[in-house]
C-alpha cells in the first residue's frame, strides 16, 4: 500500500505524527511524508527510516495574523495537489485541521473513505465556511481523530461514531519516566518550566511579572523564539529580572535533561483554541510525574484537576504565586505519583485503542485497493 502523511509544519513540531507512524508497517507499505519547512532551516530526517520525504519550503512566521498566511496556504495547497497528481496513493493521513481544509475538495472527491482526518485546532471555527468544510471532511473520512475531547463540539454530532480520541504520547518518553528520581538536580527555588513554541504574549508577560517579584521561584522557557519571545526577553532585560530564563530551541530528547531541573510545568495558555486543547505538556506531566499548572477554566485544567495531577490557577490573581507555593509545598508526592500512574494508564489504553483503529483502517484500505 502507498500511504501519504500530510503534515502542515516542520517534522520536529509534529510529534503527534508518531501516533500514526507507529501503526504502519513500513517494510510492507510505501510511506511518504510531506512536511512544511517554515523557517527554511535544515530539518533532521535521520530518524525517519524507510520513509520518502517531500519538503515544502516556504517562509512563514507563526505569530502573525491569519490573513497574512493565506498566500502561504495557497502555495502549500498547490504543492500538495501536485504531489497527489504525480503519485497514486492508496491512503492518506491528514495531520492537522488546516491541512485537510486547504485540500478538502481533493480529499472528499478522490479519496472518500480512504483518509484519516486528524483534527487538532479550532482556531478558525468562528468562520462558518471553515466549519462546513470540516464537517464534510469528517463525513468523507474513514475515521477522524480529535486531539482533545473538547473539540468534539465542533464536529457533526451524527458522525460521533466515527470520531475517536488521539493522545500526543511520545512512546520513547516512557523509557525515561524516572529521570527526576534518578538524575534530579535539587534547588532552593521552585523551578517552573515551559517548553514548546513560545506564544501568548499577554498571559506570559503577566506570569513573568508575578514570578519576577517572588524570589521563591524561577521561571524557565525552552523552545522556539519568534517575535513574542523576543518581546518577553526585552522586558526581562529592561527590568533587570534575574529569575526568568530563556534557553532557546530544543530537540524532543532534550526534555529528558531539563525535566531533571523542573519542579512545576507551566502549561498555562489563554486563547479560544488552547482553552479547549490538550497540549503535549499534559502528557509530559503524567509521564515524568511533574505537577502542572493550567489555566483556570481550561479543559486541561479540568482534566488535570479531576485526575489529581495538576493545579488550576489564574495569573491575574493578586496571590497567584502564593497559591502555587501553597499547592507545591503541601503536595503529597507519593499520592501524586500514584495519580499520575492511573492517569497515564487511562490515556495509554486510549492510545493503544487508537493504534488498533489505524491498523484496521489501513488493512481495510488495502483490501479495498
Amino acid at each position: 500500500m502507498k500511504i501519504l502523511i500530510l503534515g502542515f509544519t516542520k517534522i520536529k513540531y509534529m510529534p503527534y505524527m508518531n501516533f500514526y507512524l507507529d501503526s504502519i508497517d513500513k517494510k510492507s507499505n510505501e510511506v511518504h511524508l510531506l512536511f512544511w519547512n517554515r523557517d527554511l532551516k535544515k530539518e533532521d530526517t535521520t530518524l525517519l527510516n524507510n520513509i520518502k520525504i517531500h519538503e515544502f519550503k516556504c517562509q512563514q512566521d507563526d505569530d502573525v495574523s491569519k490573513l497574512s498566511k493565506i498566500g502561504s496556504f495557497i502555495k502549500y495547497r498547490n504543492y500538495a495537489l501536485k504531489l497527489l497528481k504525480s503519485n497514486k496513493f492508496d491512503f492518506i493521513i491528514v495531520l492537522h485541521s488546516l491541512t485537510g481544509v486547504v485540500i478538502a475538495d481533493k480529499l472528499t472527491r478522490d479519496f472518500s473513505n480512504r483518509y484519516i482526518f486528524d483534527y487538532r485546532d479550532s482556531t478558525y471555527e468562528g468562520f462558518k465556511p471553515f466549519k462546513a468544510i470540516v464537517g464534510r471532511l469528517v463525513k468523507k473520512s474513514y475515521v477522524t481523530f480529535v486531539s482533545s475531547d473538547a473539540f468534539r463540539r465542533f464536529l457533526p454530532i451524527d458522525l460521533k461514531n466515527k470520531i475517536y480520541t488521539s493522545h500526543n504520547i511520545l512512546v520513547d518518553s516512557l523509557l525515561h519516566r524516572d529521570e527526576r528520581e534518578l538524575h534530579g538536580i535539587s534547588s532552593p527555588k521552585i523551578r517552573v518550566a515551559f517548553w514548546g513554541f513560545i506564544r501568548h504574549e499577554e498571559i506570559n508577560l503577566t506570569i513573568i511579572k508575578k514570578i519576577s517579584k517572588d524570589k521563591r521561584f524561577e521561571l524557565h522557557y525552552y523552545g522556539r523564539e519568534q517575535q513574542i519571545a523576543k518581546n518577553l526577553k526585552k522586558y526581562i532585560k529592561e527590568h533587570h529580572i534575574s529569575n526568568v530564563f530563556f534557553h532557546g530551541e530544543y530537540k524532543p530528547t532534550d526534555r529528558y535533561n531539563f525535566v531533571r531541573e523542573t519542579d512545576l510545568i507551566h502549561n498555562i495558555y489563554y486563547d479560544s483554541n488552547m482553552m479547549l486543547a490538550m497540549g503535549n505538556k499534559y502528557y509530559d506531566s503524567i509521564i515524568f510525574r511533574i505537577p502542572q499548572l493550567c489555566m483556570k477554566g481550561a479543559y486541561m485544567a479540568k482534566r488535570s484537576t479531576k485526575a489529581g495531577v495538576g493545579f488550576a490557577c489564574d495569573p491575574n490573581d493578586s496571590d497567584f504565586t502564593e497559591k502555587i507555593y501553597q499547592y507545591y509545598t503541601h503536595l503529597d508526592k507519593s499520592a501524586f505519583d500514584i495519580k499520575c500512574n492511573y492517569e497515564l494508564d487511562r490515556v495509554y489504553n486510549e492510545y493503544l485503542k487508537g493504534i488498533s483503529i489505524i491498523e484496521s483502517a489501513l488493512s481495510n484500505g488495502e483490501s479495498d485497493g
